[in-house]
């Protein structure tokens, strides 16, 4: 799995993946979506009641002990966080409400272009601004602070949680929520899910898999390593919506769980792309980290979900109709939020307020 040619060929097993998860029940183009499959996630467990969105998604769980599995067998499990561990689950939570805007995370973003949706394009623009953004603080020093070295115990948890949501997902017991109709009811059967998320979490911990990852550093270093893996998932995925699930539609209208106003989503995905910048990875590379026994991920991922949570609550999240009106509040408040927590973060800064007194960024 070493070089470009392992991180292409990861990137062709998640699409086919995402499409034979497609053909067997998932919702069209959405064969992964890490933020609507934390959105699912959050719902069962009754932190939202969004009716449609509710199930435990085997996929998610799989990513997690794929990671964790991988990094045990080849040593790079390590307990460890500390590092501004209020900022991130803040920032977790602000990109998924970019990312419910837009309807789907860098991933989906993906998979929604291989199916011929052309508002995942401009999905992509924003998101590829966004990153822009982030990696001007970047250079400017922006930094949520090293990490340090934590207990076994508290790298095994968030695993240890996973394995206790298979066994919630099995019993459905009647505290956990399942949708019966709309996209949550959508989803293929539950061994296939798990053992495609095991694989494609080992694969993706091994190559280091991430969408913001591989455009960062093309701009940034010009190394095309890690966006080869997305662009493999796209080929793939494509080939697959023509010939397999024969879903295919270039168009911006009437595509499945997506809207076409474009100026929400570039900003939805902005938003994101931004975030996930001052985090270091995307949604998937956060479960990956997660599962190595980065408790920082561990909590972005909680972030994430009460950022899911929130969003269904208050109506904050977008729909096939568009975007609201409180979404709309929100992602606004969020970019402001972003710019308030780069420009606060950057290390060595001093901001002058009055006189002599000094704020120590």
């Amino acid at each position: 799995m070493k070089g470009k040619g392992g991180i292409i060929l990861t990137g062709g097993l998640i699409g086919l993946a995402a499409i034979i998860l497609v053909k067997l029940g998932n919702p069209i183009n959405m064969g992964y979506c890490i933020a609507c499959f934390l959105r699912d996630t959050a719902g069962a467990l009754g932190l939202h009641r969004a009716a449609v969105v509710q199930y435990i998604r085997p996929e998610i769980i799989g990513l997690v002990l794929g990671a964790f599995i991988m990094s045990i067998g080849t040593k790079e499990f390590k307990a460890r966080g500390g590092s501004s561990p209020l900022l991130r689950f803040v920032l977790g939570f602000v990109v998924m409400v970019g990312a419910l805007m837009f309807l789907g995370c860098p991933l989906r973003m993906v998979l929604r272009m291989a199916g011929g949706d052309l508002n995942s394009l401009i999905g992509l623009a924003g998101f590829a601004a966004g990153i822009g953004v982030g990696i001007v603080f970047l250079n400017k020093g922006f930094s949520l602070k090293r990490t340090y070295t934590m207990s076994l115990a508290e790298g095994l948890v968030f695993p240890a949680v996973n394995v206790g949501l298979i066994a919630l997902l099995l019993a459905a017991p009647a505290f956990i929520f399942f949708s019966q109709e709309g996209p949550g009811s959508k989803f293929a059967p539950w061994g296939i899910a798990l053992a495609a998320g095991l694989a494609v979490g080992a694969l993706a911990q091994k190559t280091r898999l991430c969408m913001v990852g591989g455009i960062r550093d093309l701009v940034l270093f010009k190394d095309s390593y890690l966006i080869s893996g997305f662009i493999a998932i796209f080929v793939v995925a494509l080939l697959g919506n023509l010939f397999i699930t024969k879903s295919f539609n270039f168009s911006f209208a009437d595509q499945p769980i997506a809207h076409a106003d474009g100026l929400w989503n570039f900003l939805g995905m902005a938003l994101a792309g931004w975030g996930c910048v001052l985090l270091g990875g995307c949604p998937l590379r956060q479960l990956i980290l997660a599962g190595e026994g980065n408790v920082d991920s561990v909590i972005t991922v909680i972030g994430m979900m009460a950022g899911a949570a929130f969003s269904h609550n208050f109506s904050l999240a977008a729909s096939a109709k568009g975007p609201t009106v409180n979404g709309q509040i929100a992602v606004v408040a969020g970019l402001v939020l972003l710019l308030i927590i780069s420009i606060l973060s950057i290390e060595k800064a001093t901001i002058k307020l009055k006189g002599d007194v000094k704020l120590e960024a």
